[in-house]
């Protein structure tokens, strides 16, 4: 072990280098980049990413970020493709071949046979005269002056920039295509992102847990529907109308200010006018308004029906935030 070695010197000079380099490539993206861009976005196939080495693993999350925001792609691996492979692309497809220096065997070897195939090619490489670059259709470069590894030999640098670039042409695509969040929900349908795009107030609100007292309820009445229905508070209704809420918060400040209690009814002690929802409204929004009035509960109310209360909990425990 090198006792003079400065981990966090090398950590920060990694991170300054790599963050620099990503910086200078906005300096490279011109017509070719916006033309490449609009081609992709007309094609009715799909477009294919291949590379090899550590552009190949590069090419694989372009590919899954392409997939995500609405721009159908498939991962072909250079070295494979020779070996049958090629049969993945059809021929309204777009290639995107990944090389730092263009002039990988594998990369040269391939691109005879696309070009055969009349398939339109997208070159992301850091050399303008290599081999890739002449004979592509559109050129984007992802050149960098230095890698942040010892020697400037391991992929570092020059692989975030490559990454990049496929970032930045996934983020053109979906928003030159009008992806939205709608089209993005069905794509994420599961973990904390797919319930943050689709889980909505009817998915949390329990129809067996709806508390609910009369204007004139006494008491005693309140503090059992809102501790039998565990939600915080109650609704109150006044000739089939919701009118006012109750909260744990209304009755402990009620008796804070008051030392007869037994004769409080519900009129005495409820908020009017209380914040409701709609069950079709996104529980991302429904916390929204909870944060945002500093609240902890929602009546919910579909066309003057009372459906229930969601708690600022039960969303939280959902995960999202």
């Amino acid at each position: 072990m090198n006792s003079k070695f400065d981990i966090v010197k090398r950590a920060i000079e990694t991170i300054d280098n790599q963050s620099s380099s990503i910086k200078n490539l906005s300096k490279y993206i011109d017509d070719d980049f916006k033309n490449c861009v609009e081609f992709l976005s007309s094609i009715n196939g799909r477009i294919i990413v291949t590379g090899i080495g550590k552009s190949a693993i590069i090419g694989m999350k372009i590919v899954a970020t392409l997939n995500s925001t609405g721009s159908p792609a498939v991962f072909m691996h250079a070295g494979e493709a020779l070996h049958g492979d090629l049969g993945i692309i059809q021929k309204n497809d777009a290639v995107i071949l990944i090389s730092k220096s263009g002039n990988t065997s594998e990369i040269k070897d391939l691109i005879p046979f696309l070009k055969n195939s009349n398939i339109k090619l997208i070159a992301v490489s850091s050399d303008k005269n290599s081999y890739l670059s002449k004979n592509c259709d559109y050129f984007l470069k992802s050149f960098v002056e230095k890698e942040a590894g010892f020697n400037n030999l391991a992929p570092t640098t020059s692989t975030t920039a490559q990454l990049v670039i496929g970032d930045a042409i996934a983020v053109c695509l979906s928003e030159l295509k009008g992806f939205n969040s709608a089209d993005f929900a069905k794509f994420h349908p599961a973990g904390i992102l797919g319930k943050k795009l689709k889980m909505k107030v009817k998915d949390l609100v329990d129809p067996d847990l709806r508390p609910l007292v009369k204007l004139e309820c006494n008491i005693k009445i309140i503090v059992a529907e809102i501790s039998q229905k565990m939600l915080g508070a109650t609704a109150v209704e006044d000739n089939g109308k919701i009118v006012g809420i109750i909260t744990d918060g209304d009755l402990r400040r009620f008796f804070d200010k008051n030392s007869e209690i037994k004769n409080a009814k519900s009129k005495n002690l409820m908020t009017g006018n209380p914040k409701s929802i709609n069950s079709d409204m996104l529980l991302t929004d429904a916390l929204k308004i909870m944060n945002k009035s500093k609240i902890s509960q929602l009546l919910v109310i579909d066309d003057f029906e009372y459906l229930g209360i969601i708690h600022i909990h039960q969303v939280l425990k959902e995960g999202i935030k």
